[in-house]
């Protein structure tokens, strides 16, 4: 059962640790116990948005983490379902809808892909060195290394593309005219293609975190009724003996959340702090859907959000927590790099434990 459909089981599923929306099945961005991680955002093109609900893109993030072993695999999955039952429906939990298409990244320990779809049409590029941002447009020109069988054709057919020269995604399915919100995704797309050049060769995940924290770029976003909702970074050694590491903020605006470690190992403690209360009438699975609103918010949610509020009154106080905080993150952030150095060898039970005693340490400090 997914958030609109319900499709069919597979046999088997992986472990998975997902950001998500919690009105939702979905996921924004996660990860699973092979070391695939999947993120998407929103994207409007030639092809109509169906507001007939079907598949949601946080649906397929979270589909291709359960189901695929590789990157590949989870491309794989997230395409064949979006061409049988396609995308649609509400990506927002409000009486009036928000739909859009979708863009992906995915990697593993040894590949990395960019998705792009326009309805059930799509195309995808394999990134064999260097960097690779999306944000809000399409971004595959030329360089397509697998796509929907009739995607060609389907751009003849409407005109968008003659059929001679090079075919370029990006500027065939565009829209001529970007809605007014997709004018800003473009500065954004260049300032992340910006900063990742200017650290080519040595990015970390402090040098990603700084990144996402970024608010000239408008990728750390904080105005206009919009908050950067939740961050994650991945630490995927190309070493298999090595463990992936994934850092989680698990609260909003990532300049004023701690990104916290979880790794895959057996029987890892649940964390109860940062899962969203369950209702049993629940409004989005009511229809007519969202017909009223509830509080979804976890506890550390709740207290980061009083955190910020005693950072907006009291600046001093404020930076103080702050600077705590950051000293939080760097204890994490060394644990892990001295276990991916090979200088530590952190027992299992530690490991299980790993990202509850961080999201214990923060709420203390609250």
């Amino acid at each position: 059962q997914c958030t609109y459909l319900e499709i069919e089981q597979a046999e088997r599923t992986h472990a998975v640790v997902l950001s998500r929306p919690a009105w939702l099945w979905g996921a924004e961005m996660g990860a699973n116990e092979h070391g695939v991680c999947v993120g998407n955002e929103g994207v409007w093109t030639r092809e109509p948005v169906g507001e007939d609900e079907a598949l949601l893109g946080m649906d397929l993030v979270r589909l291709g983490l359960e189901r695929g072993s590789s990157a590949r695999e989870a491309l794989e999955v997230i395409t064949a379902l979006l061409e049988r039952y396609g995308q649609g429906g509400s990506c927002k939990e409000e009486p009036v809808p928000f739909v859009y298409h979708n863009t992906f990244l995915l990697a593993d320990r040894t590949e990395a892909w960019v998705l792009e779809t326009a309805g059930r049409y799509w195309a995808a590029q394999q990134i064999r060195e260097g960097s690779r941002n999306i944000s809000n447009q399409l971004s595959i020109g030329r360089e397509i290394t697998a796509e929907h069988a009739g995607l060609r054709q389907r751009a003849r057919s409407q005109g968008w593309w003659s059929g001679d020269g090079e075919f370029s995604f990006t500027e065939v399915f565009s829209l001529p005219h970007q809605p007014a919100r997709m004018e800003a995704a473009k500065a954004r797309y260049r300032a992340g293609k910006e900063l990742l050049r200017q650290h080519a060769g040595h990015i970390t995940a402090e040098i990603f975190m700084a990144i996402l924290r970024d608010k000239d770029s408008g990728i750390c976003v904080d105005s206009e009724g919009f908050r950067t909702a939740g961050s994650m970074v991945s630490v995927l050694p190309r070493d298999p003996a090595l463990p992936c590491v994934h850092f989680f903020t698990a609260t909003p605006d990532p300049s004023r959340s701690v990104f916290k470690p979880f790794v895959f190992v057996a029987n890892v403690k649940p964390v109860p702090q940062v899962r969203s209360p369950t209702f049993c009438d629940d409004p989005a699975k009511q229809i007519p859907r969202f017909q009223r609103t509830v509080d979804r918010r976890h506890e550390l949610y709740r207290r980061h959000q009083a955190a910020l509020e005693l950072m907006e009154r009291d600046q001093e106080r404020g930076q103080k927590l702050l600077q705590t905080l950051r000293d939080l993150e760097k204890q994490g952030l060394e644990g892990m790099n001295a276990l991916l150095g090979g200088m530590v060898a952190h027992p299992q039970e530690e490991l299980a434990d790993l990202f509850f005693d961080c999201v214990e340490a923060e709420m203390k400090f609250y």
